[in-house]
């Protein structure tokens, strides 16, 4: 078995909670975008599910295990099941996914996830992020059915404008500039927006960047902003 290092000692002094997901099955979305289904009765059953809930996946690379972040997908606490998507790039996790059959076990560790949504409620939102946080901002969307939103997406492939999501009216932008292009977009698009709610997760120079954007153009209150990174760029 894999060892998780000083990141495994880390979790569990912060006493996170280990379960293990058992994969069932996988379903390509795109050539890009992997669904991993996987049976997690336990973990279900004794974790509240709350809006873009994530784990901590331990994932072997060798003699270690590194962990990476990934949101619930369809958790069904009455089926014991949950779905997991991968964004494929090359990484750790993505090809642990890549290789995953029935019968395979991930190790997930539960902390950290602790979102709820504002009340009361904002008079809208504003949403940024790409195709590694879309389970997430359809996590979110879901939770706040009909609440004015304005979302905006990066999109690395082609493809991605072909994924899932819970609302159509979805501005799509193509990644370039290392995200400046979406920054730009972001920008482009402000309004007085200082009763609305932000949720931004992208790469970590453009979460920064959209975050000030929202606090500065749009005059969001920096503690009505949730912004996380979800990757290094």
């Amino acid at each position: 078995m894999a060892t998780r290092g000083l990141e495994g000692m880390l979790v569990k002094l912060w006493r996170g909670g280990d379960y293990e997901l058992t994969v069932t099955g996988r379903t390509e979305i795109t050539p890009n975008y992997l669904r991993v289904h996987f049976a997690g009765a336990r973990l279900l059953a004794e974790q509240p599910i709350h809006p873009t809930m994530w784990i901590r996946g331990w994932f072997p690379d060798g003699a270690r295990s590194h962990q990476r972040g990934y949101t619930l997908v369809n958790p069904d606490p009455d089926a014991g099941t949950v779905d997991i998507d991968f964004a494929m790039h090359d990484g750790v996790a993505t090809r642990w996914a890549r290789a995953a059959r029935p019968g395979d076990v991930l190790e997930v560790t539960v902390l950290g996830s602790d979102f709820a949504i504002p009340a009361p409620a904002p008079a809208g939102y504003v949403i940024v992020g790409d195709a590694a946080s879309l389970p997430a901002i359809n996590s979110l969307l879901d939770a706040i059915g009909d609440a004015p939103a304005r979302v905006f997406l990066e999109s690395a492939h082609d493809d991605d404008r072909e994924l899932p999501t819970v609302r159509d009216d979805v501005t799509w932008v193509d990644r370039a500039d290392n995200g400046g292009a979406l920054v730009d977009a972001v920008a482009a698009a402000a309004f007085e927006a200082t009763d609305h709610f932000g949720w931004v997760a992208c790469d970590n120079r453009t979460t920064r960047e959209v975050a000030r954007v929202l606090r500065e153009d749009y005059k969001i209150p920096r503690r009505a902003v949730k912004a996380r990174a979800y990757w290094a760029a």
